[in-house]
């Protein structure tokens, strides 16, 4: 593996490259499905290659191979540079890379218990076990039950001398139950709605998720839905579950602050930012309550990692900071144009595809109540849970979320079930009305649907959320 790396860096460095990188990543992943009693799929994928990058005459060029022997990875080498060469014919500017210090290291995810270790049939089982109980209610029609494992061995090196080896593991899965009747269809989820439960940990995530605990309660609450009354509309206090506000971030703090995205070199997927550079250190993004942190080591997130595909170890990057706009996630070739070092930020998703911006776990802080607290001190407000639906314009301004249900809130009680909800608002409005944040129900979830790029790459990322209230939001449909 060595003797390959530095002949692609010799190579490069022969036709002329003032820097290069090489990446060799091996990644296999297993996807495991049960519908309505029956097993729907069974699957298991392996991948392997080389990504090259190459900075020649100020500009990028990189290429891929999967074929690892000499004569392929000096051609590739060979392409990455030209490319750069033809990419400089169109250059703007040079590309300048931050002051790095070279990192020879090795990074392991966590493991307890390695996922692909665990018998298949013991993990048929337990979706068979869970998909049962989704179905208890004879009004859930449909039911669903999945787990998915990844494990990804990344050598990275680059020509400024850096050598480092990572494994990671990812380890995730969910169940939903439908209900059906004539002209309505009523899903509950478990964990996280449509995205359900991913860590980077090993099979003990799994068993800690407990399905076959939440399967008969998902069963019964998809049934009630059907019979629940529609979310009301109007201006309230609207209470968001770490679920819910799980995707509330991705899409209206973490895509904004990715720096590629706000320089213009990132906007063919969602567009660009309204958090421009010049807004740094001025924007009061949210209320005084509001911090949000970009940490790419927090415990079991799925965005966490030893090393970016920069080489840049992993970090904290403080974003918002008591509501004010501080930061951004970047990577050595964005961050020098705010004048600070790379964030740590930049990602692949596989060996053919190049590095971009990408969400790490970015998290809104825990407060200082307890979910318990905020409820009873709220007097007319709706709870809203789980992952559903959402929009957002293309400069991450304006947006509206469906949540898979909700809850009233009178006179600091939960009160009933409520089905169809939605909620509606501009992203500075939003963040400025948070006035509760608890602490005693974060945790970091997992999104693994991040897409971003053309060719498009779908990242793994997380937010650590808790239930937070925001005051005077639009809920439900009416004439704003």
């Amino acid at each position: 593996m060595k003797e390959l790396i530095d002949l692609a860096l010799e190579k490069t460095r022969e036709i002329g490259a003032g820097y290069s990188d090489v990446r060799i990543v091996n990644a296999k992943s297993e996807r495991i499905t049960v519908r309505k009693g029956a097993v729907s799929s069974v699957s298991y994928n392996e991948t392997r290659g080389m990504g090259i990058r190459t900075i020649v005459d100020g500009a990028w060029g990189f290429a891929s191979t999967p074929d690892l022997e000499p004569k392929s990875v000096k051609k590739a080498a060979e392409t990455a540079c030209a490319v750069a060469r033809a990419s400089a014919r169109c250059k703007k500017k040079d590309v300048r890379l931050s002051d790095e210090t070279p990192v020879r290291a090795r990074y392991r995810t966590s493991v307890k218990a390695d996922p692909f270790a665990v018998k298949l049939e013991d993990k048929i089982g337990l979706l068979l076990d869970a998909d049962k109980l989704l179905r208890s209610n004879p009004k859930v029609r449909l039911s669903d039950a999945s787990l998915v494992f990844q494990t990804t061995d990344k050598v990275f090196a680059s020509s400024e001398g850096s050598f480092i080896e990572q494994e990671l593991t990812e380890s995730g899965g969910g169940i939903t139950a439908t209900a059906v009747r004539p002209g309505e269809v009523q899903s509950r989820s478990y964990p996280n709605g449509r995205s359900g439960g991913h860590k980077t940990a090993g099979y003990e995530f799994i068993e800690r998720m407990g399905f076959l605990d939440q399967a008969e309660r998902l069963s019964n609450e998809a049934a009630e839905l059907l019979d629940a009354p529609q979310c009301p509309s109007g201006e309230m206090a609207l209470l968001l579950h770490g679920s819910c506000l799980a995707l509330q971030i991705h899409e209206s703090v973490g895509h904004p602050v990715e720096l590629d995205r706000v320089l213009g070199s990132e906007v063919g997927m969602a567009g660009a930012s309204f958090a421009t550079t010049d807004k740094l250190g001025k924007l009061q993004y949210g209320s005084g309550i509001v911090n949000l942190t970009a940490d790419a080591t927090a415990p079991e997130g799925l965005g966490t990692f030893g090393y970016d595909d920069d080489g840049v170890p992993a970090q904290v990057v403080p974003i918002v900071r008591d509501g004010l706009f501080v930061g951004y996630l970047s990577s050595r070739d964005t961050a020098p144009v705010i004048g600070r070092p790379s964030g740590g930020a930049a990602r692949a998703t596989s060996w053919n595809k190049i590095p971009l911006v990408r969400m790490t776990n970015v998290n809104l802080d825990p407060g200082d109540f307890t979910k318990d607290e905020i409820i009873r001190d709220t007097k007319d407000g709706i709870l809203m849970e789980g992952m559903g639906s959402g929009s957002i314009d293309d400069m991450r301004t304006n947006f509206q979320f469906g949540p898979e249900c909700a809850w009233e809130i009178k006179d600091g009680s939960i009160g009933k079930m409520l089905k169809n909800p939605t909620y509606t608002a501009k992203t500075l409005d939003f963040w400025h009305s948070c006035d509760a944040i608890a602490k005693d129900d974060w945790q970091v979830w997992g999104i693994p649907s991040c897409g971003k790029g053309q060719p498009g790459q779908m990242a793994h990322v997380g937010h650590g959320a808790s239930t937070a209230r925001f005051q005077g939001v639009k809920v439900g449909v009416g004439k704003w």
